[in-house]
């Protein structure tokens, strides 16, 4: 068998699997937090449907390459997947001004 890998590896497309061994259909997101390791979950397309289910990752039991296996069977109660908001970062229209230019000016009376 196949050894264990971690979520940060999971890819769109790969095969997902319920507790009972029946692929219940495919990776399309994977949600979490890369920098700080939090695992939220997947967005998963099953089969028959069109609409990408919100696979909580409480429900994510072992992740092998190509494969992620759920501990439910039911996957019927999933909820829709609705993808977070994009996040807002904030980038001066002008860069800061150098160290050097900054002294001149404050000693040269320009504070």
């Amino acid at each position: 068998m196949a050894d264990r890998v971690s979520w940060l590896q999971i890819e769109p497309g790969w095969n997902v699997v319920a507790a009972d061994g029946a692929t219940i259909g495919t990776v399309t997101q994977v949600a979490g937090d890369q920098e700080s390791d939090i695992f939220d979950g997947l967005a998963v397309t099953t089969t028959g449907d069109p609409q990408a289910r919100y696979v909580p990752g409480e429900v994510v039991g072992a992740i092998f390459v190509g494969q992620v296996t759920l501990t439910i069977v039911d996957t019927a109660t999933l909820e829709p997947f609705e993808a977070a908001p994009p996040e807002t970062i904030f980038r001066p229209d002008r860069e800061k001004p150098s160290l050097t230019t900054r002294l001149s000016r404050w000693l040269g009376g320009n504070r």
